[in-house]
């Protein structure tokens, strides 16, 4: 009645590593400036200026973001979003709103999405980015430090230890 497929099957596709919510906006903070970098990033307070991100944009149900152009890599809209948006994919929850014109690769959205604006698919999407850093200048500033500690030759401890084996050895 049941039997097992016995013909080879397709390799599967690797997994993808999920990206991260390194920095979080409170629903109680209002930002004005501009978020640039790489890390994913969660609005749950009000911000207004430029988003240039390398990485995921999440804006919460409480999020309110106004922007001339936000981009990033992946863009999640449960919140408001005002203003033009270029991304790989998009995804708009029941709960998001967007009032603006959308670049993307992949379009998905949930039942109540609301969206004001033309959507504009595209084989693969330039973001023109800054190119990601390879570490931050705090992060520069550490290993700099460290490479200029000097560390001693010999420590005493370490010495005692290796005699007493030593010795042990010998008697052995």
């Amino acid at each position: 009645m049941f039997k097992r497929n016995t013909t080879p099957t397709e390799n599967p596709q690797p997994v993808q590593a999920v990206e991260r919510i390194t920095s979080v906006l409170g629903s109680g903070v209002v930002w004005h400036g501009s978020i640039n970098g790489s890390g994913g990033v969660r609005i749950e307070g009000a911000f207004e200026g430029e988003i240039a991100l390398r990485g995921m944009l999440v804006v919460g149900e409480t999020g309110r973001v106004t922007c001339q152009n936000v981009r990033a890599n992946t863009v999640i809209v449960a919140g408001a979003v005002r203003g033009n948006i270029t991304t790989q994919k998009l995804e708009i929850r029941s709960s998001g709103r967007v009032w603006g014109d959308v670049v993307t690769t992949a379009f998905v959205t949930e039942e109540g999405a609301f969206l004001r604006g033309q959507i504009r698919m595209e084989e693969s999407v330039e973001l023109n980015l800054e190119p990601a850093p390879e570490t931050t200048p705090s992060e520069a500033a550490v290993a700099e430090s460290i490479a200029q500690t000097q560390i001693p030759e010999s420590i005493p401890a370490i010495e005692a230890t290796q005699k007493v084996a030593r010795k042990k050895k010998s008697e052995s």
